[in-house]
């Protein structure tokens, strides 16, 4: 985020003397120092075996023997992977607490020490590389973390915290598995629901917070092109799905360029093209894989309207044997961090960390299923995101302008500590200020 966001540096504000006239950092945070080695072996016990959406078992396991240990009440197996750890101290509201467990199939190409060597078995039973390269190691230590802090310090609050573990994040489908599972009528109601994300465009030790929309909506789109194969020596005999295919995908960036009001964010990406196995040989079909981002729901089906009619059209201009296929999955809504509660959050993590600390900052076109959660028990959500770049180097990509390792890339990897503390202050700051005497 270039305009970056909910400023604080949380190594910075740990050791540091509170500023005249300023309040200083809740004491929550005691003994975040403490137990810090603690959490940085398990960052690095994830990292060394990260598992796929929806096979989170080791993962689960882990996460509930670290809350158990805390005092939690612990229930797992909730929508396949997930589990719930709920912590109650008295009368007073909830606040939910979510983490992510899955990792991504990428093999891990950063060359540290604890780099992932794993093969894991997916969803679907197909052997491949695997890695935290979204950060979910750093959210579980954070998150672990927080957990520990509040279950410490209980004389600072009063309700209940549910910590929530969930799977298969990255396939958008964990968060709707857990509500199924029966999360808002087997475990208490959430008042609020609070988590991080870590940024891999902005310095660690920085939090953000992002008011309203902050991360689009998505929608997986696969488009099968049919034609009719043959000779590549005698194409006047033949119907080309390569060229269809590929007249469609140039046709499909008018949606946004041409069709959609500029001042509406939306993005429609032709990430896979596939078809044909040598060079004299047109195929009889080709595969197209699309993602499609938006906030707007009706630039959403706009733009999901506008592929199905643009695929129909180019074949039909081909005289293609068949209309295309066009097959949508792996949808999931725009994640919307209420406006109040993010104003709230914004002012209680001011006082405690001075204003100056406090930017507004930009939605991302990525997606995340964490809304569902809020949207599914109708009170306000915000996800916090965290900046994941030591500060050195984000200082000489940002002078050089040279890009850092997004994101889903091989080579990501967060500056641990920072990110780890960070993610853990954000949480229990929240929650103080959340479940805290008013």
């Amino acid at each position: 985020m270039r305009n970056a966001c909910l400023a604080l540096c949380v190594t910075g504000f740990l050791a540091a003397a509170p500023r005249a006239g300023a309040e200083p950092p809740d004491r929550g945070l005691a003994g975040l120092d403490e137990i810090y080695p603690k959490l940085d072996a398990l960052y690095l016990e994830l990292h060394k075996n990260p598992e796929l959406s929806m096979r989170e078992e080791r993962t689960a396991a882990r996460l509930a023997t670290e809350l158990r240990a805390l005092g939690y009440a612990v229930t797992t197996g909730v929508g396949g992977t997930g589990l719930v750890g709920v912590l109650k101290n008295g009368a007073g509201q909830t606040v939910y607490l979510r983490t992510e467990l899955d990792a991504l199939p990428i093999e891990e190409k950063t060359g540290l020490p604890y780099a992932s060597t794993v093969k894991a078995v997916d969803a679907k039973g197909k052997t491949q590389p695997a890695m935290h390269a979204c950060g979910h190691d750093a959210h579980m230590a954070g998150w672990t973390g927080a957990a520990a802090l509040l279950a410490r310090h209980k004389d600072l609050w009063r309700g209940t915290v549910v910590m929530i573990g969930q799977p298969a994040e990255e396939t958008v489908e964990g968060a709707r598995a857990m509500i199924a599972d029966g999360l808002f009528k087997r475990f208490p109601r959430p008042d609020f629901l609070v988590a991080v994300h870590d940024a891999s465009e902005t310095p660690a030790g920085k939090l953000y917070i992002v008011p309203g929309y902050s991360f689009a909506s998505v929608d997986s789109v696969d488009v099968t092109v049919f034609g009719r194969g043959g000779h590549g020596a005698r194409p006047e005999v033949t119907v080309d799905p390569i060229v269809i295919a590929a007249r469609t995908v140039l046709t499909l960036q008018t949606l946004v360029s041409r069709e959609k009001d500029p001042l509406e964010p939306a993005v429609v990406t032709v990430g896979s093209i596939h078809g044909g196995s040598k060079h004299n040989i047109i195929p009889d079909e080709v595969k197209l894989q699309i993602t499609v981002r938006s906030y707007d729901p009706a630039v959403r089906k706009q733009l999901l309207d506008g592929i199905a009619r643009i695929a129909k059209a180019e074949a039909m201009a081909a005289n293609a044997p068949r209309e295309p296929e066009v097959k949508i999955s792996e949808s999931q809504d725009a994640t919307y961090n209420d406006p109040a509660l993010a104003k709230r959050l914004t002012a209680a993590l001011a006082r405690r960390l001075g204003k100056e600390a406090v930017i507004e900052g930009r939605p991302q076109m990525v997606a995340e299923d964490f809304g569902e959660l809020g949207k599914a028990a109708r009170a306000p959500s915000v996800m916090i995101r965290i900046g994941a770049v030591e500060p050195k180097q984000y200082a000489a990509a940002t002078a050089a302008r040279t890009p850092l390792p997004s994101l889903h890339s091989a080579m990501f990897m967060p500056d641990r500590e920072r990110t780890i503390r960070t993610a853990t202050a954000a949480l229990v700051l929240s929650t103080l200020e959340l479940l805290g005497p008013r």
